[in-house]
């Protein structure tokens, strides 16, 4: 049934922004800064579908402050957690047993993190809502995003949030509740990468016409707290090299701050050809390299997580505005691929697109195209930004990891110096994630070790430690629209590689008697990475936004 169909309570803002994490509250923040400068009333709403602020939000980070100078100049009097500046920066080329470091000197200046700092992205928001919430802000967390609403010229009026209470087979329950209509002049959208809405919204308005496809890796990453002589306060390493293959690219970080933590992860391109790699076991198995075997080694793991990433770039960013809104942040992608940064940029486009709001509010207007936010950002530093590293991710995905990052070296300084230009222009991406993926008959199996439940772990015990959590009665959020074709083809001609993309363990080749496998879907697992909605070779995956609250409950990530 349609959003319209369905008889709801509305509450009507002047803007609603979907979304808690860096972008959806910089723009909340800033609409509140603007009213309150030109003493004008303005309200503003942020949905978000965790249980709490801060609960769906996993990042490295590290976290370049450009965009929080901006925003709240004295974010360190206020106590901002991004509290540990970054001391030592190590990059590594990593073999099976040893490592090479780079010289720093090497690096252009973009990829060198000292003046970063070091922090929980997650608390990181729950900080930004406090002070949107001092400012005015309604935060409703909770309210998962399932519709749109639209005005009677085709424009987008506001969002479905809170339908709660539907079983397993799609009737109404006992507590079913049809949710809310929440109506504003302008929608933000701001859920991060693949979002749902997003999603519709790029299809439906082309806003991808002309532009490339987006491309996402994958992240996974692990927090521990390791013994104190082992810390060390401000460590950043980053490498490239094993466990991937130098036809797969990705690479790892690690980050030590706060209480003796360690932020561990790696990052796999989506990309890979190879139906038979698991991002999940290349990671645990890293864990063992002597680089970082010897700061685990006596320690705690704390928790565990998942999350795409963007990595297409400026090719691939869509057209930011449709009639009554925008994107902003991970939404659009504005992630810096070599810089494994995007937060600041996320922060720094939701606050041209409140600014672009804010007028157009003040101005009497509604539902109409933001075109001044399109403008900004063309203009803004985020754009500069972006256009320098803009080739980065079709030479690495092009001509391997050691001679593509070597070519995205040299075109770096190019862009760096000439200010922008670069030699090579601008390249394109080509395929989709999806469209990579290769027959499983033209790869061979990989064989991982077995975890040693001391460094490395299964997939189920490291669910255990994302905290995640969905009701049962609920239908299954992951829709498969052809079970036919799922077994004919991502079983039959891939090999079933779901079950090895997935780091959850949501998707098992249930064998049955008589010999028979059955696709089993276990969406209670789920950690919202999206990866199956991006990699499944026939896109016969969909992934739809479960009743809010649900999902992993991350601290400190």
């Amino acid at each position: 049934m349609a959003a319209d169909e369905v008889e709801r309570e509305s509450m009507d803002f002047d803007v609603v922004i979907v979304g808690g994490g860096p972008a959806g509250l910089s723009a909340a923040i800033r609409l509140k800064q603007l009213a309150a400068a030109a003493d004008k009333e303005l309200s503003v709403v942020v949905l978000e579908k965790g249980s709490e602020i801060g609960a769906h939000i996993l990042s490295g980070a590290v976290v370049d402050p450009r965009a929080m100078n901006e925003l709240i100049p004295d974010w360190k009097e206020q106590g901002c957690p991004l509290e540990t500046e970054v001391k030592h920066d190590t990059f590594l080329v990593l073999g099976q047993d040893g490592s090479i470091p780079l010289p720093n000197f090497f690096l252009p200046p973009m990829l060198r993190n000292h003046g970063m700092y070091i922090a929980s992205l997650g608390n990181v928001c729950r900080w930004l809502a406090t002070q949107a919430e001092a400012l005015g802000v309604e935060i409703y967390p909770g309210f998962a995003c399932s519709d749109l609403t639209y005005r009677e010229d085709g424009s987008v009026k506001g969002v479905v949030a809170g339908v709660m209470g539907v079983e397993k087979n799609g009737e109404h329950g006992p507590n079913y509740t049809p949710g809310m209509e929440l109506n504003g002049k302008y929608v933000l959208i701001a859920e991060g990468v693949r979002g749902s809405l997003a999603k519709r919204l790029i299809k439906d308005f082309k806003l991808d016409a002309g532009k490339q496809p987006q491309k996402f890796g994958i992240g996974i990453k692990e927090l521990w707290q390791i013994k104190p002589e082992k810390f060390r306060e401000g460590y950043v390493q980053h490498t490239f090299g094993w466990p991937l293959q130098n036809n797969t690219g990705g690479g790892t970080f690690m980050y030590h701050f706060g209480d003796n933590y360690v932020s561990l992860g790696l990052v796999v391109h989506l990309n890979y050809k190879n139906p038979w790699l698991s991002p999940f076991e290349e990671f645990q198995r890293f864990k063992h390299h002597p680089e970082v075997a010897k700061f685990l080694e006596g320690g705690t793991r704390v928790s565990y997580g998942s999350r795409a990433i963007t990595e297409g770039g400026w090719q691939s960013i869509p057209k930011l505005t449709f009639p009554g809104g925008a994107l902003i942040g991970c939404s659009a992608g504005f992630v810096n691929l070599p810089r494994i940064k995007g937060s600041h940029n996320a922060m720094k486009t939701g606050m041209l697109a409140a600014d672009a709001a804010f007028d157009a509010v003040v101005n009497g207007r509604q539902g109409d195209e933001l075109t001044a936010y399109t403008e900004a950002f063309g203009k803004s530093w985020v754009a500069a930004e972006l256009k320098k590293v803009r080739n980065a991710k079709p030479l690495w995905s092009r001509f391997g990891t050691i001679v593509g990052i070597g070519l995205t070296g040299f075109d770096l300084w190019c862009t760096t110096l000439l200010g922008g230009f670069s030699f090579m222009g601008t390249m394109k991406h080509g395929k989709t994630d999806a469209a990579s993926l290769e027959p499983a008959s033209k790869h061979k199996k990989i064989v991982y070790p077995k975890p040693d439940g001391v460094l490395s772990f299964d997939r189920l015990t490291s669910v255990a430690f994302s905290f995640t959590n969905h009701s049962e009665d609920q239908p299954p959020h992951l829709k498969v629209k052809d079970l036919a074709l799922q077994k004919s083809s991502e079983l039959g001609v891939y090999g079933g590689p779901s079950n090895r993309y997935c780091p959850a363990g949501v998707y098992e080749w249930i064998e049955e008697p008589g010999g028979e496998k059955k696709f089993q879907i276990n969406a209670q697992n789920c950690v919202h990475c999206k990866t199956c909605d991006i990699k499944d070779p026939n896109q016969n995956i969909t992934w739809t936004t479960p009743e809010g609250g649900g999902g992993p409950n991350y601290p400190n990530m």
